[in-house]
């Protein structure tokens, strides 16, 4: 696969009543057990170089990560994601990309899944010039 079958998602964690640690650790639970699944990478959204004097060289975004995917496996880890969010109380997970050229934002409950994944079955694919 090239990085232009790739689609590109934000994935953003949110919780209720959790402080940036707890965010921190569901993020680097939801990497790992995406990384098990059939993407092309996932990696821990940076905001940049992080403060003089931190041990990390970059600032990572707190609950976001970065997924590229086929376009054809998207609808299965977006119905990943959403079992995920459900094994918590107060999770909810919240998806930014462009799918069939057309941006998409939804957070991950189950009327949004569903839509999204019309959608995607009924978008005709992208046609890639040669």
């Amino acid at each position: 696969m090239t990085d232009g079958d790739a689609i590109q998602v934000t994935i953003q964690i949110k919780l209720d009543d959790s402080d940036p640690e707890e965010l921190d650790a569901l993020t680097r639970q939801l990497l790992d057990e995406l990384n098990q699944q059939d993407v092309d990478s996932v990696d821990l959204t940076t905001l940049g170089a992080a403060p003089t004097g931190t041990k990390s060289a970059d600032a990572i975004a707190l609950g976001t990560l970065a997924v590229a995917v086929l376009p054809t496996l998207l609808p299965k880890i977006v119905e990943f994601c959403q079992a995920w969010a459900l094994r918590g109380q107060g999770r909810t997970v919240k998806f930014k990309g462009k799918v069939g050229g057309q941006d998409i934002e939804f957070e991950g409950k189950a009327e949004d899944l569903q839509n999204i994944l019309s959608m995607l079955k009924s978008s005709p694919p992208a046609s890639s010039a040669a």
